[in-house]
């Protein structure tokens, strides 16, 4: 089964909350991606028929292996794409972190690879600051 924009978003923050909490509760999930409960309680329940969760009665919600799998994938894209616009378009952390939010969902592999061969690839940079702004970017030495 192809995993639906929202699926992917569903385990991620499941993958973070488990991360942070060692599990997830449907309250958490929504407060997180600003939906209502009924919502999250019927993705959980699909998530838990195609085998990406374990969900208890009213109880905690774990990813399964396949679930973990899934949730490491969509949390890489989004981490690589959130490092690729900060450094090479110099946005700001939260206006990188919420594109990447969007784009991990359509970008290819080719693109995935590319944005990751450019980051290990990419010498770190030191900003010179000028009035508070950044005014350029000289490589180290």
């Amino acid at each position: 089964m192809n995993l639906t924009e929202s699926m992917e978003m569903y385990l991620e923050t499941i993958y973070l909350l488990e991360r942070d909490h060692g599990h997830a509760h449907v309250a958490q999930i929504a407060k997180e991606l600003e939906i209502t409960k009924p919502s999250v309680t019927k993705a959980m329940n699909n998530l838990k028929d195609e085998g990406y969760i374990i969900k208890q009665a009213y109880g905690h919600i774990n990813l399964t292996q396949k679930g973990l799998d899934e949730s490491r994938k969509v949390f890489r894209k989004h981490s690589m794409i959130t490092q690729f616009l900060e450094e090479s378009l110099g946005l700001s952390p939260d206006e990188a972190d919420d594109n990447a939010c969007r784009m991990e969902h359509v970008v290819t592999d080719a693109m995935l690879d590319a944005i990751e061969e450019y980051l290990k690839e990419k010498k770190p940079l030191i900003k010179s600051e000028c009035n508070g702004g950044i005014y350029g970017s000289v490589p180290n030495e």
